[in-house]
């Protein structure tokens, strides 16, 4: 997460130049809104001609800090319904695993604890919504299997909303409090693909018109930029309500969660850090500041 790093060591012992400033912000994927902001902020001080990379570090800090929430909301159960979350993105960004990592988050933070001390699993259900890769399917049965919770699957090329409507039925008849759909990756860019997640939505709100209740796209923070692309285009097209950002520990950028959060609106929900189920964690705003350089 320390990706102001390379800032440190660029400008160490030297000038500020604005323009190379400007460049190295953006390569950091803060985005052009909170680049501008803090080379304005920097830029309004006094004997702003004598400010160190220090300085730098400091003012981006407090930018980043006003925009990031520190308390993400918690997803919490619904009473007497299941709370139906849709997990979206492109392929490749580590979504299904990301979905098994949801659903023991889920099982484990939020299970509901009796008299004598002991405490019970929140129900959760997995939904193969992932139809087009034959594999997708076969990888969240085997998490499924590891996790010990029901599957509720398809045929190969199946009808996406069907499998979630399907699911959602199961969900009723057991009583289960989080019901995690894995829908396919697709590019943000094609409108066909983007369609048919509105239809998944769409055939859930013929059980409850509010569901899906969470929308998390799942982005990987080495893509830098091009996460933001994406976050535009499903967040027009189907609405976001927060990410699943994988790959932070082994991207020396992370300023990405920053752009989409300060040019969408998006807070980042949770991270993933690694391949084990147990990588996974609420985002904390607070954390990922003191972190920075």
């Amino acid at each position: 997460m320390n990706f102001l790093q390379s800032l440190a060591e660029q400008f160490a012992g030297k000038p500020i130049d604005w323009d190379e400033l400007e460049e190295s912000l953006i390569r950091a994927d803060l985005g052009v809104l909170m680049t501008t902001r803090i080379i304005k902020t920097l830029q309004e001080r006094e004997a702003w001609s004598l400010l160190g990379i220090s300085d730098v570090i400091k003012a981006a800090r407090q930018e980043i800090a006003r925009i990031l929430p520190t308390n993400p909301a918690p997803i919490r159960p619904i009473p007497n319904k299941p709370k139906v979350i849709l997990l979206l993105g492109v392929n490749g960004t580590g979504k299904t695993t990301s979905t098994a990592k949801l659903a023991r988050y889920l099982q484990l933070a939020t299970g509901r604890v009796h008299p004598t001390g002991g405490q019970d699993r929140h129900g959760v259900l997995l939904a193969a919504a992932d139809t087009f890769r034959a594999a997708a399917i076969e990888q969240l049965g085997i998490w499924a299997k590891r996790l010990g919770v029901e599957m509720v699957r398809g045929q190969y090329n199946a009808d996406p909303a069907a499998i979630c409507y399907e699911a959602y039925q199961a969900a009723v008849r057991h009583k289960i409090d989080f019901l995690l759909c894995d829908t396919a990756g697709r590019q943000h860019t094609k409108a066909n693909l983007m369609a048919e997640l509105q239809k998944v939505k769409r055939t859930l709100g013929k059980h409850d018109p509010d569901a899906p209740h969470e929308t998390l796209l799942v982005v990987d923070a080495t893509t830098g930029g091009n996460a933001l692309s994406q976050a535009r285009e499903f967040q027009s097209a189907i609405g976001v309500t927060g990410l699943i950002v994988t790959k932070l520990d082994g991207s020396g950028k992370g300023g990405i969660v920053v752009a989409i959060q300060d040019e969408l609106g998006i807070p980042t929900r949770f991270v993933g850090t690694g391949e084990r189920l147990d990588d996974f964690a609420v985002f904390d705003g607070r954390e990922f500041v003191a972190n920075m350089v």
